[in-house]
């Protein structure tokens, strides 16, 4: 069933996604757009139902207020202006709705369906999918994270043994991963998957490196490079599987809003890739994301399992990559799960780590002067990682925790706990 959708178009709102979810909640589908989209363009969109024109502090772009196109007006679609003083449309407010205003706007004026929800997103998704894939084969990133299992799940349900997985060790993985990925993958769900060991070449290719966002290009270009090599090995395959989410694209910025950070899957990418993307997920929330991979039948140990980024511990070594901090990092983040878990805290917080920065504080180890790293614990929670707030550990588990890591993890004399919530920081460090 096609679903019915409300397309945001973004002129400098920073409330673009909150809306987007009100929409979503009420059970129609919303997406948010740019807003110079052609009429043309609009019209390729499926089932659209009517247009917000949301406006907001970065409506104004080298100096000049940005607009929609004027043809946009005479489409016919029911429109709603926020914060658009020189919207050319019937309905205008000057504050972010409240939900009896978006409704009747949805519904009253838009006489939107409420259809919105995962089984019909799935089935949309999966057409969508042999459409474009037809009879050739897709190679998939399988990372064993939680985007990259529901893309796969999501893959195998539209093109079954079309799809080609393969998982790159980069050296940047959690203790024990790869182990993980290919004993689930390989052996127990009986997955296509092809196992790649490239952690030398990657260390190799970001050493000396300390820019965040040269390090996640990098990655990124190397991973796609990873993926052509492989591709070579086989035949008929045209497209690459991406694990994408909408705060992947949002965070990487927009023509009205400020790139928080590119991520290796958005910007990232070399301009000369090979392959047509295939990224399914790509219109999803976080949380959307797990309750689509419950519905195409995944185990929840595998939905709810910690995120991971992309580049791995390459953003949690902070500042150029050595194989000494690289390893504390790997060790420190192995006892704070393994302490999480003990606690029950693995089911109560939605994600937590470790980074080492890359300078040294002065201790004291077996009685002499040392010089050695720190380890910074984050804990934080969230609904849709657009916002996140600061999980309150309990002191005899961060006491615990950091007796372990002061004693079982080398070069480190220092262990402290992020205390920041989103915004005005980041999950991530990097």
């Amino acid at each position: 069933m096609k679903q019915d959708m409300i397309v945001i178009l973004d002129l400098g709102s920073t409330e673009n996604t909150t809306i987007a979810r009100q929409i979503r909640d009420l059970g129609v589908y919303s997406e948010i757009h740019p807003h110079d989209i052609t009429p043309l363009e609009l019209n390729e969109l499926q089932n659209v139902k009517g247009i917000i024109l949301n406006g907001g502090e970065n409506r104004v772009v080298d100096g000049i207020p940005v607009d929609v196109d004027p043809a946009l007006y005479e489409c016919g679609y029911p429109m709603l202006a926020i914060s658009h003083p020189t919207a050319k449309c019937g309905k205008a407010i000057e504050e972010l709705p409240e939900l009896a205003v978006l409704k009747e706007f949805v519904f009253t004026d838009c006489k939107a369906q409420a259809n919105w929800n995962m089984k019909n997103f799935i089935a949309d998704q999966v057409e969508r999918i042999q459409e474009q894939v037809g009879d050739k084969k897709v190679l998939l990133a399988l990372s064993g994270g939680v985007d990259s299992s529901v893309v796969a799940a999501m893959l195998i349900k539209a093109i079954g043994q079309q799809l080609v997985c393969v998982h790159v060790n980069h050296g940047l993985m959690r203790k024990d991963e790869s182990e993980s990925v290919v004993q689930v993958f390989k052996n127990q769900l009986h997955a296509n998957l092809i196992y790649v060991d490239a952690a030398e070449r990657f260390l190799g290719k970001l050493e000396g490196i300390g820019d965040p966002e040269q390090k996640r290009k990098i990655i990124g270009g190397e991973f796609i490079r990873v993926f052509e090599e492989e591709a070579r090995k086989l035949e008929g395959i045209d497209f690459l599987g991406q694990g994408t989410i909408y705060p992947d694209i949002i965070e990487s910025g927009t023509k009205t809003a400020k790139m928080v950070k590119s991520h290796h899957n958005v910007g990232g990418l070399p301009e000369d890739l090979e392959f047509e993307l295939v990224e399914p997920l790509k219109q999803l929330f976080k949380d959307e994301v797990r309750a689509c991979g419950i519905e195409l039948g995944l185990p929840e140990s595998m939905v709810y399992r910690q995120p991971f980024p992309g580049p791995g511990l390459g953003v949690r070594c902070l500042g150029a990559i050595t194989r000494e901090r690289l390893e504390a990092v790997r060790e420190s983040d192995a006892i704070l799960r393994q302490e999480f878990e003990k606690a029950g805290l693995n089911k109560k917080v939605w994600q937590y780590f470790t980074v080492v920065p890359d300078f040294k504080s002065v201790g004291v180890k077996n009685n002499a002067r040392c010089f050695d790293y720190m380890v910074i614990i984050r804990a934080i929670n969230t609904v849709d990682a657009m916002s996140a707030t600061i999980e309150k550990i309990d002191w005899n588990v961060l006491q615990t925790i950091t007796e372990r890591i002061l004693a079982e993890v080398e070069h480190v004399n220092r262990v402290c706990y992020d205390m920041s919530p989103k915004p005005p920081a980041t999950i991530e460090f990097e």
